[in-house]
This record gives structure tokens, sequence and C-alpha cells, in this order.
């Protein structure tokens, strides 16, 4: 029997909302508490830690390798080595399933992959007019030369880029994340009230198992006071309604569109980690795993549809494994937006699309929605763009350890026009 890859345990900050109880963190800092934490919970020397892996889409100018700064912050060893991955809302995925090549190469022995990310403090940027006028001011030698460049100056300079704006949208198709799921409705057929049910849904689970998701959660003293402490999820809605719902204006088309900021998640800040190594190691180091990463895909699709990639990376995880989609405990699916996580099981479900788009003879498989999600997902709990991946793997492994089952599928649409799907196995 080969030596599995082991995920030895995790653990996560709350996800909070941008602009609430977490905006006083950075990304580095939020990256560096999770790693302290997951070190001391497990008394593990952080001698041992070979190498740090973290996702991190908007990473901060600050700290420009991320998982470096939040390793050398969390106080590990000087000659342990970091690196930032960045595969947008993938990242966490993709932290995860770089270790797991580290390992197998023998490269490493021991990992922490994660992801952090602070999209509070993803900042406002000059626009164009505003820097050139700096760079004219740089350049000034004279004070008739400053003068002159200063007296150019217009109110409109003062316009902002809104860095998270630019960070949600395709430069090559030209959408935002929103127009790609407004596509997916109408391409699906995929009502208003369809997307406001699967929202409540997610808040109405996620709220239900709140104290399931508890055991995953570190506490975090709220700056700037530390004199309160933020140990749960802030976007699940207490009382959440169908008819609050569907007062919400589309935001992304307003004239015809059917997505709104009730049926997306929310944009969120929080960091996660995971320790990975070879089930050998774990033993040795009398470690009992939670489980294994069995196989893993990533795909590719049009930017303009990209919240359908999961549908391409279950198909070709499953049959990497050799594994069908009834084998699964349950799905994952991580919820963007409501019409993209109904297009995927739509299309998951049909012998058409598999045929054309797939080379399957029939559909991938049946996915009830009650075997989806199970917990909740990010329409309630929140997406930090370069941590969601690493959640999901947390999240799923526990999930599997209470019900006793053995296999589970976790998976994400990216932006850019990707999809990430990996099949997790519970350690006995």
């Amino acid at each position: 029997m080969s030596d599995r890859i082991a995920i030895v345990d995790g653990i996560r900050t709350p996800f909070c909302k941008a602009g609430t109880d977490l905006k006083g963190f950075s990304a580095q800092k939020l990256g560096s508490l999770v790693i302290r934490e997951l070190l001391d919970r497990l008394s593990i020397d952080g001698n041992l830690v070979d190498e740090v892996i973290m996702g991190c889409v908007a990473n901060p100018v600050e700290a420009a390798n991320v998982a470096r700064v939040a390793a050398l912050m969390a106080g590990l060893p000087e000659r342990s080595r970091a690196y930032t991955v960045s595969r947008n809302c993938a990242s966490g995925f993709e932290s995860v399933t770089s270790a797991y090549e580290k390992i197998a190469s023998g490269f490493d022995d021991v990992v922490i992959a994660g992801g952090t990310e602070s999209m509070t403090n993803i900042p406002l940027i000059y626009n164009e007019d505003m820097t050139r006028l700096f760079a004219g001011l740089m350049r000034s030698k004279t004070g008739f030369q400053k003068l002159k460049t200063i007296l150019s100056f217009r109110p409109h300079f003062l316009k902002p880029i809104v860095g998270v704006v630019c960070g949600l949208s395709d430069p090559v198709c030209g959408l935002n994340m929103g127009q790609t799921a407004e596509n997916i409705a109408k391409q699906c057929g995929i009502t208003r009230e369809q997307q406001d049910e699967f929202a409540l849904t997610s808040h109405n689970k996620a709220l239900a198992h709140r104290d399931k998701l508890a055991d995953e959660i570190m506490a975090v003293p709220v700056e700037p006071k530390y004199e309160s402490v933020c140990d749960t999820d802030n976007g699940p809605r207490q009382g959440q309604s169908l008819e609050a719902l569907a007062k919400l204006k589309p935001y992304f088309d307003r004239k015809s569109g059917t997505v709104t900021v009730g049926n997306a998640c929310p944009i969120t800040d929080g960091a996660s980690a995971l320790l990975m190594m070879k089930e050998s190691k774990a033993e040795e180091l009398g470690l009992p795993p939670l489980g294994f990463v069995k196989s893993y895909s990533y795909e590719g699709l049009s930017p303009t549809v990209m919240g359908l990639g999961p549908v391409y990376a279950i198909s070709t995880v499953l049959k990497k494994s050799g594994m069908e989609l009834d084998q699964m405990s349950f799905v994952e699916i991580n919820e963007a937006f409501a019409a993209q996580v109904l297009g995927c099981v739509q299309l998951i479900e049909s012998d058409q699309f598999a045929k054309k788009e797939l080379g399957r003879d029939k559909a991938i498989g049946s996915l009830e929605l009650e075997r989806l999600n199970v917990n909740g997902g990010a329409i309630a709990l929140g997406h930090p763009v370069g941590v969601t991946g690493n959640r999901l793997i947390l999240t799923a492994l526990k999930e599997l350890h209470r019900r006793g089952d053995q296999h589970a599928l976790v998976s994400l649409c990216i932006g850019g026009g990707q999809g990430g799907a990996i099949i997790l196995e519970r350690a006995s």
C-alpha cells in the first residue's frame, strides 16, 4: 500500500464580512494566527515544519510574500521556507495540492497548507491621471515646474479605482463575476425565485449546524482594544426570509438580472491552515490523521461562464479516481452565486451536456440538494477568496468523521474560467 498524503488537522478563523470583526487584521496577521494556533493545538515543534504554503488573492503590498511573513510572525524558525500561491478562488485548494506534490515527491516532509485574505484591506488605488500628476511632481526640478504640475490638477483625479472591484472582474472577457453568474442563470433558465430559495437554504443550514462548525474555528480577540472575542462566522442571518430576499434589487444587471447581494456570497475576511505529511510520518509523530487527499483536478472553460468550472473538474476527478458521484457521502460546490451552483447541479445531471462537453456517455450522476453543501455554504458563511478552498477541505473532513462515512468531494469555480475538485478520504 502506498504511503498516502495525510491531512492531520486544521483550524480557521471565523469568517467575517468585510468591514466587521476582523477589519483590523491584515492578511499576514490572520495567516499567522492560524499557523500558531494549529501548531499549539497539536503540540508541534515549529522546527518540524519544512514549508508553509498559503493561498492569497489580494496579496498585501507591504507583505509581498504573505506566506513567509505570516510564518515568521507565527514564530516559525528562519530556516523554514514559505511561498504564496494564487489560483484565484481556488488558492486555498492550490496550497493543498502544491503541498501534496511537494510531500509526494519527497521534497518536503511536513507542510502547513493554508489561505489568508483580508478583503477589507484591499486598497483604493489612484487613477491614471493622479498617478501621472505625482510622477510629474517627482520629475519637476524647479518651483515653477512644480506649480505648473499642481495647477494641472482636476477634481476627477481623486476618483479612486476600487481594488476589490478590479479583482473581481475578468480582464479577458471584460465581465465581473456577477455578470458571469447572470450568464449562467440565463443559459440554464434559473429563476430569481430558485436562487433566493437556495440562498435561504444556505443560511438555514449554516445556522442549524453552527455548533458543528465551531469545532474548526479558533477564537480571535477583536482589535484594537481586544475587549471582545470573535469565535463564530457572522454571515449567517437569523430570521432571513424569502420575503426579505425578494425585496433586493438585481445588482449586476439592473434591468433584467436575477443575481442580488442576497443570493451571492459576501466579501469576507478570514484565514485557514492544514497540517500535511505522509501517513507514515504522522504515525511516527503519533498524530492520527483526519483524512487523505485521494485525487484532485483542475479544468479550464470560458471565463464568461466561469461558475460552471466545478462540473468539468468533478467529471475529471471522478474519472481519475475510478469513482462515481454516488460513492460520495456529500458534495461541496462553493457558493459564489446561487445561480452558479444551481447551474452546476443541472449540468452534472445532464446527459446532453455530458456527451457534448465532457466526453461521457451519460450524465456525471444525480446530485440531490440534501447531499449538497450540507452545513451551508459561502452565501451564508462568506468567501474570503484565497481561503475558501482550504475551509471546504477542513469542514468536509470533519463532517466525514461525524458521519463515519468514507469519501466526500469538494469543488469550486475559479474566476478567469477554471474549476477545481478534490476527493477526500476519511482516515479509519
